[in-house]
Formats: C-alpha cells, sequence, structure tokens
C-alpha cells in the first residue's frame, strides 16, 4: 500500500468510475421520474400554504399512482447496474491482480531465484469468463441477500401480529435473521473475491478458483485470518475516524451556509471511501503474498531414497554418507585413550 501507491489508486479508479456512473443514472432517473408526475393548481395551492399537513397531502396526491412507474425504473436500473458491474469489476479485477501478480513474482525473483524459477511453470493464460462467472455469482449472492433481508421483514412482522403486537420479539427477529443473511452474504462474497486469484494466476475456470480459495483458507487459515483481522481492524478505526471528523462541519450547520457544509461532509465521505479503497487493495495484496510466498521444505525434511532396479545412483546418492551412530575419535575423551 505504501510502496506502490498505484495499485491503490488503480483500484480507486475502477471502483469510482462505476460510482460516478451509478450516482448520474440515480440523478436522471429521478428528474426523469419528476417530469412523469402531474402537478395540478390545487397541489400548488396547498403548496405554497407553508403548512405541514397541507403540503403533505399534496405531496401524497401528486405521488398517488405513481409506484408502478417507480417500480419498473428500479428494476430496470437494477439489472442494468448489475450488468454493468459484471463486466467494469471483471476487467478491474484482472488488471490489479495482474499487476499484483507481477509485483510479488519480481521481488520472489530478487529474494529466492530458485523458488521463482520453479514457478514459472504455472499456466498464465486465463479467461476472463470466469472472472464473469465469479461477479455474476456475487451479485446472485447480493440479490439473494437483499431477498432475506426483505424476508426478515416479513418474519418480524408475523413474530409481531397486530391483534396481540410484541415489538421486542419482533426486533429479535428481524436482527437474528438480519445477523444471519449478513454473516451468509460476506463468507461467500469473501471466497468469490479471493477466487479471482485463481483465476489470474493459475487460470482456473469459476468453479475451479472458488475451490481453491476453500482450500487455501483450509491450508492457510492462520495467515488469512490475521491479515482479514489487521485490516479490518484498520477499516473500523478509519470508519471511525471519519465519524468524528465529520462532527466538525456538521457543527458548523448555523454559522455559514449550508452549501459548504454539505461540501464539508462530502469531502469526508470520499477520503473515507478512498481510504477503504485502499484498504481492500492491501487486504487483496495480503492474500496474494500468502498464495505466492510459498516455504520451501527445509533440509531436515529431505530424505535419503535408494536406487531402484534397474535406477542409477544419484551424484548425491553416491556420496559416501556418515553413520551418525557410530563412535568416531573426536567423541572419546583423552583420558579413555589408551596409551601407546
Amino acid at each position: 500500500m505504501f510502496r506502490r501507491p498505484s495499485f491503490g489508486l488503480a483500484e480507486v479508479a475502477w471502483r469510482w468510475s462505476f460510482g460516478a456512473t451509478v450516482f448520474t443514472l440515480l440523478a436522471f432517473s429521478f428528474v426523469e421520474y419528476l417530469d412523469t408526475l402531474a402537478v395540478r393548481p390545487g397541489d400548488l395551492f396547498l403548496l405554497r400554504t407553508r403548512q405541514a399537513f397541507l403540503i403533505a397531502r399534496a405531496i401524497e396526491h401528486i405521488l398517488s399512482g405513481s409506484a408502478v412507474r417507480v417500480m419498473e425504473a428500479a428494476v430496470v436500473m437494477a439489472v442494468g447496474l448489475a450488468l454493468a458491474w459484471i463486466i467494469v469489476a471483471s476487467l478491474g479485477r484482472a488488471a490489479t491482480l495482474k499487476s499484483l501478480l507481477a509485483y510479488f513474482k519480481a521481488e520472489s525473483a530478487e529474494r529466492q531465484p530458485s523458488q521463482s524459477e520453479a514457478g514459472d511453470g504455472r499456466p498464465s493464460e486465463w479467461r476472463l469468463r470466469s472472472l464473469l462467472g465469479l461477479n455474476f455469482l456475487r451479485v446472485a449472492v447480493t440479490f439473494s441477500a437483499v431477498i432475506g433481508c426483505l424476508a426478515a421483514l416479513v418474519l418480524a412482522g408475523v413474530a409481531s401480529p397486530a391483534h396481540n403486537p410484541v415489538p421486542g420479539l419482533s426486533l429479535l427477529a428481524f436482527s437474528v435473521v438480519l445477523l444471519l443473511v449478513w454473516i451468509a452474504w460476506h463468507t461467500l462474497s469473501w471466497f468469490l473475491s479471493v477466487a479471482a486469484i485463481f483465476v489470474v494466476r493459475d487460470g482456473k475456470d469459476t468453479f475451479g478458483a472458488l475451490a481453491a480459495a476453500v482450500d487455501l483458507f483450509r491450508d492457510r487459515s492462520g495467515p488469512v485470518l490475521a491479515a482479514g483481522t489487521w485490516f479490518g481492524l484498520a477499516h473500523l478505526m478509519a470508519f471511525f475516524l471519519a465519524s468524528v471528523v465529520v462532527a466538525f462541519p456538521l457543527a458548523f450547520a448555523g454559522v455559514v451556509p449550508p452549501g459548504f457544509v454539505l461540501l464539508g461532509v462530502l469531502l469526508v465521505t470520499c477520503f473515507y471511501f478512498a481510504v477503504e479503497d485502499f484498504l481492500h487493495m492491501g487486504r487483496l495484496a495480503a492474500y496474494v503474498a500468502i498464495c505466492q510466498w510459498l516455504e520451501a521444505p527445509p533440509v531436515s525434511a529431505i530424505r535419503y531414497r535408494s536406487p531402484g532396479p534397474g535406477e542409477l545412483p544419484s551424484r548425491a546418492a553416491s556420496r559416501p554418507r556418515v553413520d551418525t551412530d557410530e563412535v568416531i575419535l573426536s567423541d572419546i575423551p583423552l583420558s579413555d585413550i589408551p596409551a601407546t
């Protein structure tokens, strides 16, 4: 993150470009939706009265009958943004992972040339459709999580019926289901995100990369959990600091114009999201390093193997071996050596 900030800037670039597209699309959709609303002279009269009750009645009358258009626009935007996210995220992740793998491969070549030469046999060809498949699964998991949240609301309503309301039980049921949905979504999203490493590095397909991510967590769970924990704490600290800093512009809301307050809040929010993207790239780099820096077997683990039938003994095997159980002259005290 500090040696090569260009990786973090690349992550910010492709994520913020998609975010800017989403914001622009929402703004245009909102403007187009407002153009479809019919405002009658009676509604204008109620809006000009400056009475909260009359203004609410006017807004309710203006918005009546427009729920169908809102749902149609929401479905169209959701599908379009999902497809755009699958393509943009696949291209962006491919670019960042290729750069990260090249960076760690160069460092590995400088530190341990023998291991870098041994690792050159890995397949370098990969297909974009594997990344597209992973991101499609991420979008499907996200939509499933949204449906799970709606199911939590329905379950909360069932737990507290209108004829016998139990607010505490309703809140408990909603919180438990929401927590379970979040855990399932976060876990699946993590595995799908890490699986992209094996697509770019090893050329695996979608489900093969997902299986490799599961194997990585099973075989090297300690380093993986350590990296995730430290970056999670850093993310939490960044969120806490941003929450504290954003209170300063809000404290001057009654002194300075509202535009300056809004600008200050937007600057703090953008800075927080930039830090979050840098932390995300740092965590991804940690996972790439865990996958790349495989420890060489110790010398003590190398055992002698006698040649089989028809095999010639190797140069190392033909060397005379020393019996460690044999007592040599240096192990015998001088007092025990008989005089000649």
